[in-house]
């Protein structure tokens, strides 16, 4: 990766042009698990990110000092250390999220999102450039998560942020909550973003012609 990219154009590589979930399509397992309402978007997603920042700084900082033979698990030591700072934090003050995140919390050590991140740009970029595609990346995990949250509780259970939305009389689409759901959800979802992407990319090449 070359040094001389802005910091703008790698944040905005990892919310739109490289999104997680949306262009790469990383990380699906708990975007499917969790992502039965908008909170536990925000919840899964402000989680990864902190573990995607912290442990790129660190494996950046680290870069020249990790053997090439050890690095996969020296950057998985890296990583475990956030995520279990994140789960001691959920467990002191966010009981109710980290109950409701489940076993997808801890197993954030083995997102490939984050591991991807770490072996492919932090390993091999300064530390400001790999704290910014941690935010990038973060940032992008997150709105996706939250808008698949969002679809997905406002039909399937009428409420957004757990406040209802629609009137009393509302019969929610129960499937959007179940397995099934999430995945009509995501394609339809995914099949959106690249259709935009396909455009916005037709419309760069008309304008250098």
């Amino acid at each position: 990766m070359e040094q001389n990219q802005s910091l703008k154009s790698i944040f905005f590589n990892g919310v739109i042009t490289e999104n997680p979930t949306f262009r790469l399509v990383l990380g699906t397992c708990p975007t499917m698990a969790v992502t039965t309402s908008a909170t536990n978007g925000v919840g899964m997603g402000a989680a990864a990110t902190f573990v995607l920042i912290g442990s790129n700084i660190v494996i950046s900082m680290l870069r020249n000092f990790i053997p090439d033979k050890i690095r996969i698990p020296s950057f998985i030591i890296v990583i475990c250390t956030f995520v279990t700072m994140v789960q001691m934090f959920m467990n002191a003050f966010l009981p109710s999220l980290y109950q409701s995140l489940g076993i997808f919390l801890p197993l954030i050590v083995v997102n490939c999102i984050i591991l991807a991140r770490a072996e492919a740009f932090a390993s091999k970029n300064s530390v400001l450039h790999s704290a910014m595609d941690g935010i990038g990346m973060g940032v992008g995990f997150t709105l996706a998560l939250t808008i698949i949250g969002s679809i997905r509780e406002i039909l399937g259970n009428g409420t957004i942020f757990g406040t209802q939305v629609f009137g009393a009389g509302y019969q929610p689409m129960l499937l959007l909550i179940l397995p099934a759901g999430g995945f009509i959800v995501y394609g339809l979802l995914l099949a959106a973003f690249n259709a935009l992407s396909a455009k916005a990319d037709q419309r760069k090449e008309a304008k250098s012609e």
